[in-house]
Parts: C-alpha cells; sequence; structure tokens
C-alpha cells in the first residue's frame, strides 16, 4: 500500500485539490475542471501520433545513423541538425518529449538533444513569420541569433551537469549517461 501512494503521488494530490476546490470554490473547480478536460482531449489527439512517429523513427533510424549524426562525436554537423530539426515542427512542446527520449536512447547527445528541445520550443519558422511582422526585422534576427547562442550554452551546461554523476539514474530505461 505504501509503494501505491509514493509512486501515485501526484495523482492523489491533484484529486485531492480538485475535491477542496469543490467544495470551497466550486466555481474555480468548474473552470478548472474545464480546463482540465480541454488538456486532456488535446493530449488524446496529438500523443496517438507522436508515439505511432516514434515507432517509425525506432524502425527507420537506426541506432548507428542516430550516434553519427547526432551522437557525442557528430560536432558542429550535429548542433545544426538538431537546430534544424527542432525549428520544423509547429505543435506544443511536449511532443518533443518523447521524441527526445527516443533520441538519447538511440545514442544521441545530450547537448544536440537540449538544442533541439530548446529550438522546438523558440525558434519555430512560423513564430519567426510573426516576430517580424510585428517586432520588426532586426529584432527577429537578434533575437533568433542570440537564442541559438543560448541553446548551445545550455546544451553543454547540460552535459557538463548530467555527466558529472554517470552513476545516477537521469533515465528511467538507462543505467546513467556514462555512455553519452
Amino acid at each position: 500500500m505504501k509503494n501505491i501512494l509514493k509512486k501515485f503521488k501526484l495523482p492523489i494530490g491533484v484529486a485531492i485539490v480538485f475535491v477542496a476546490l469543490f467544495i470551497f470554490a466550486p466555481d474555480a473547480a468548474a473552470r478548472s475542471s474545464k480546463v482540465a478536460y480541454e488538456y486532456f482531449l488535446e493530449m488524446v489527439f496529438i500523443l496517438p501520433p507522436v508515439f505511432i512517429l516514434m515507432g517509425l523513427m525506432e524502425v527507420w533510424l537506426p541506432k548507428d545513423k542516430i550516434k553519427k549524426w547526432l551522437g557525442n562525436d557528430s560536432g558542429l554537423r550535429g548542433g545544426i541538425l538538431s537546430l534544424v530539426l527542432g525549428t520544423l515542427p509547429t505543435g506544443p512542446l511536449y511532443v518533443a518529449f518523447p521524441l527526445s527520449a527516443s533520441l538519447l536512447h538511440k545514442g544521441a547527445s545530450i547537448t544536440n538533444v537540449v538544442i533541439f528541445l530548446g529550438a522546438w520550443a523558440a525558434l519555430k519558422i512560423p513564430q519567426l513569420m510573426i516576430e517580424v511582422k510585428f517586432m520588426g526585422l532586426n529584432f527577429a534576427i537578434m533575437r533568433f541569433v542570440l537564442t541559438i547562442f543560448a541553446l548551445i550554452l545550455m546544451g553543454s551546461f547540460m552535459k557538463a551537469v548530467l555527466t558529472r554523476h554517470p552513476d545516477k539514474k537521469w533515465l528511467e530505461s538507462n543505467k546513467g549517461l556514462s555512455d553519452q
């Protein structure tokens, strides 16, 4: 019983908050329930294609190719590829997390995965076009370039932090990041 409570402490905590909200603030509970329901529907429609894409990625992209193109020895080419792959999609960021985990498991470097995630979050091409319209070309280019530098720094920092303790279990399905 203790293990079950420990394993599901977040959902149990959320349920307790919802019950308290329904008791003490029914209007806020109704709004909160509506938002949660809409988010759930969004997840139901977005995540299945993501898992299909991950399955196809497992089959179509061999581990040795991922290591070659995005691994520790990929250098500048891996960083540029991560940046380009991250700027192309227009979906929500949470779609990128399972894809990133798959890339890590296949041998992509931590640096390149962080660059990919950051580019997905901050460097989308449609976003850049809208930014140019409202903020101006100079601002958009400056933000884009500074974001690229920031992503490279973040990727390097994350690699330094996560590989400092290779005995720690950072990912659920591997014993550490010593091979990264």
